[in-house]
């Protein structure tokens, strides 16, 4: 199987990363890059722009979520919400991005998420499904919105959006709510997906998501891979160990590609 690899950044990352990023693509490393838009940055749209144009490095988009006060399950979120997108949007249009990348909000009401979501009438959006509860004294409330197959659908039906698996969420959901971790990641292909987030677990059992490097942590790649379709666009959303390079980014490309081979 090959994929289209996806180097997970944040708009705030034109230090050391911005440079790794370069030498990584220019090393056949990666395919794109998923930038997460922190508000109030676009002061480095222009710097992100000429890695697209002079670079030809592809982009996907990932809204600000609720760490960053975007809750889209809350009405009184909502003229911030548009604020916080229309950011976004500027982002996506100047950096010719494929998909724009939505979380589905904290606590609140799913069908908000929705309603809020179609208002913005944005035809690159994808919905990505969240574990169940939010990380403790983080996230600013306690049960994640899209944690599940109907609150998903309910979203992509109103909004008219595509989908983001990301299985480490999948899997801490369905720790939360008892039931088979692979299996729970397969029911969600019945929604077609789009786009997968992949990491690995530190602990398979935990509700929490931990974004461990690959090979380090429980989860089984035999089960995951195959869930995968072949050309499918795969952010890579592990933790970064260094300030100053990505290789742990490129031994977690290079884990992959032993481990199809083996």
């Amino acid at each position: 199987m090959e994929y289209k690899r996806g180097l997970k950044l944040w708009s705030v990352n034109t230090d050391y990363y911005y440079n790794e990023a370069i030498r990584l693509f220019d090393a056949g490393v990666y395919d794109y890059i998923e930038l997460y838009i922190v508000p109030e940055t676009l002061e480095t749209l222009p710097k992100w722009k000429r890695l697209n144009v002079g670079n030809g490095i592809p982009f996907i988009i990932h809204n600000a979520h609720f760490a960053q006060c975007f809750n889209l399950a809350k009405q009184g979120k909502a003229e911030r919400n548009r604020e916080i997108y229309e950011q976004t949007k500027q982002f996506a249009d100047e950096l010719n991005a494929k998909y724009i990348i939505f979380h589905g909000g904290i606590d609140g009401d799913i069908r908000e998420t929705a309603v809020q979501l179609s208002l913005f009438n944005e035809p690159r959006a994808l919905i990505e499904n969240k574990p169940y509860v939010a990380l403790p004294n983080k996230m600013g409330g306690e049960f994640c919105r899209g944690y599940n197959i109907d609150e998903i659908k309910l979203v992509m039906d109103t909004a008219i959006c595509g989908f983001c698996l990301d299985f480490g969420h999948a899997i801490c959901a369905a720790n939360s709510l008892g039931v088979n971790v692979y299996d729970y990641c397969k029911d969600f292909l019945q929604l077609n997906p789009i786009m997968f987030h992949l990491t690995d677990l530190n602990d398979i059992t935990s509700p929490y998501d931990s974004h461990l490097h690959l090979g380090y942590g429980q989860l089984d790649f035999t089960q995951i891979l195959p869930m995968i379709p072949d050309g499918s666009y795969v952010t890579f959303e592990t933790n970064k160990n260094s300030k100053e390079n990505l290789n742990d980014f490129a031994d977690d490309m290079n884990f992959l590609l032993n481990y199809k081979i083996s």
